[in-house]
């Protein structure tokens, strides 16, 4: 019963009703209090309802039954941020790096953080030895150039987006309504908005959502969407 109350759960939590998906992980936790398929589940489900020191205390118990799981360390440092507790974010985000200092994604995770906290040059590096051991990741190069343009390093971005969009087949001059929508949103940039070789964020995050499937990262935007707030 304890895992047709997990599947059951997970269902809800892809449906968006992550309330109902709790109830259901809670009950299999009461029966197992340590299974790990339900801690995790809930864990996640907890964080989309903004219930984020609860969800933390399930990232923390994960991390406690199963110490050298990158997986889990690495939720749990995105736990941490969301808790405000950067410094022990970071500390975890080491320690999943360490257990997989070959896995770009791990790079990926600390690159990701450190422009969420500011430190955009360290973020840079991060993208950089992403890209280094991964050199079809489209998503590092686009990220990459996101922070650069943040630096005012504008030729770096423009030659970031340019990686990205090749490795992606994606053209802008192809895609006239996302230049229309990069247009209306600043009548008065026209001029750079023509130049520029990559689209609005959002409409660019949709496109490349639509053709990157590396391991890892797709787990990352189930579980991150809608959680990070813009800056």
């Amino acid at each position: 019963m304890v895992e047709k109350w997990i599947e059951q759960g997970v269902a809800f939590c892809k449906k968006g009703e992550f309330e109902k998906g709790v109830d259901l992980f809670n009950k299999a936790l009461e029966s197992e209090s340590n299974n790990i398929s339900a801690l995790y589940n809930r864990a996640r489900a907890l964080s989309r309802i903004d219930r984020l020191s609860e969800s933390l205390n399930d990232f923390r118990a994960l991390t406690e039954l199963q110490p050298s799981n990158p997986t889990f360390i690495g939720d749990y440092a995105v736990s941490l941020h969301l808790n405000n507790k950067n410094d022990e974010a970071l500390t975890q985000l080491n320690l999943a790096l360490s257990l997989e200092p070959k896995n770009p994604y791990r790079y990926a995770s600390r690159a990701f953080y450190y422009d969420r906290i500011g430190k955009l040059e360290e973020s840079i590096q991060d993208y950089e030895k992403t890209i280094e051991l991964d050199p079809e990741d489209a998503i590092a190069l686009n990220n990459k150039g996101l922070v650069e343009e943040k630096l005012g390093y504008k030729e770096k971005a423009n030659k970031s987006f340019e990686q990205s969009n090749k490795i992606m087949g994606y053209n802008p001059s192809e895609s006239p309504s996302l230049a229309d929508a990069k247009a209306s949103s600043s009548s008065t940039t026209e001029s750079t908005n023509k130049k520029t070789t990559h689209p609005p964020f959002e409409n660019r995050w949709q496109v490349v959502k639509s053709v990157f499937t590396k391991e890892g990262f797709q787990d990352f935007l189930t579980f991150s969407k809608g959680l990070f707030k813009k800056d």
